[in-house]
């Protein structure tokens, strides 16, 4: 990266942007790191409002960003913009501000860009971090989005009661893992699934599992879960879709939930697969609802108290894994959908 030039008042400016729509699972050559030319280090004179201008510091890889990488305006986010800067959640120290709530030296989490500098024109949405003992990227996963997905989906949407039986998939992820310690904490018996044996370790030994099982080394779904749940399963939280989802439904108990979080096997297929056993939820009085982590964002604050304290308190565990440097940005996120990330996947931009 090359620095700032404190006399001309600019820096150059990398970036990663999407080549072109797609309609399949991502690969690295669907987005370019270009460079963005020369950015004057100040918000530009004559902005239509107040904005702030960041230096980005680390960035998030989440699976939602595959929607927006096709041509589709129907769902909850727009798509991103061939030829333009990919957007996502990120974590940065604000070079400038005309907005009063922020000064050079805060540091910010929110929407920003895939780039060593972004102008954010809707100030408003960012969040201020007070620095703590906390690692900031760490407010990309546990005290951000991924770790308030979980809060909100176990606790809103699964509705809990101590001693029942939790299953959660893609369970190392930056949102299962911290599902199933809530679980626990609520005092639940817990299982996860994982695609590898270092992630099942992982699961057992450092986020506290009762179980847990490598999805890839089972034959039948159905019977694996018939092992680990004989007497059923309370509450799914549902990050694959899929076969999965087919042998959970054959698995749940009465007035079992499901709450949808997100389809990840499903992501790379022009032609999803159907679900065959939906009926289940009827005779079992099964709830299963898709959510959004946004429309609760009024729960953010206790969130973060509350994860706070655990986690200083050593009840709640936490694992990302970090990239560095930009470049290597759309490698770690086509990964995702591999399975190749141990915890959240971060890129690390910058420290300064």
């Amino acid at each position: 990266m090359e620095q700032a030039n404190p006399r001309a008042g600019s820096a150059r400016n990398r970036k990663v942007v999407l080549r072109d729509y797609i309609s399949r699972a991502p690969r690295e050559d669907d987005m370019a790191l270009v460079d963005g030319g020369a950015v004057p280090l100040r918000v530009p004179e004559g902005a239509a409002g107040p904005a702030v201008l960041v230096k980005n510091l680390y960035l998030s890889c989440d699976p939602y960003m595959r929607g927006r990488m096709r041509d589709f305006h129907g769902s909850y986010i727009p798509p991103f913009k061939p030829g333009s800067v990919i957007e996502g959640l990120g974590v940065a120290r604000v070079v400038d501000s005309t907005h009063p709530g922020f000064v050079a030296g805060d540091i910010v989490s929110g929407m920003t860009g895939w780039e060593e500098y972004s102008l954010i024109d809707k100030p408003e949405q960012l969040n201020k971090i007070q620095q703590s003992d906390i690692p900031l990227s760490y407010h990309l996963g546990l005290l951000g989005m991924p770790g308030f997905t979980a809060y909100v989906g176990f606790y809103e949407i699964c509705s809990p009661k101590k001693g029942e039986f939790v299953f959660v998939s893609a369970a190392s992820g930056a949102v299962g893992q911290i599902v199933g310690q809530l679980a626990k904490l609520h005092g639940c018996y817990v299982v996860g699934s994982a695609g590898t044996n270092q992630k099942v370790e992982l699961l057992k030994d450092k986020f506290g599992f009762d179980e847990a099982f490598n999805y890839k080394e089972e034959p039948d779904l159905t019977a694996a879960l018939k092992r680990y749940f004989p007497e059923g399963i309370d509450i799914y939280f549902e990050n694959v879709g899929g076969p999965m989802l087919d042998a959970v439904l054959l698995n749940m108990r009465m007035h079992g939930r499901i709450a949808v979080c997100g389809m990840v096997s499903q992501h790379g297929m022009t032609d999803p697969s159907g679900i065959h056993n939906l009926f289940c939820l009827v005779p079992k009085r099964i709830s299963m609802k898709g959510f959004i982590q946004s429309d609760y964002i009024k729960l953010f604050p206790q969130f973060v108290d509350y994860m706070t304290k655990h986690y200083k308190d050593g009840k709640i565990e936490y694992v990302e894994d970090m990239s560095i440097g930009l470049e290597n940005a759309p490698a770690a996120f086509v990964g995702l959908f591999s399975g190749k990330n141990v915890g959240k996947q971060v890129v690390c931009v910058s420290q300064e």
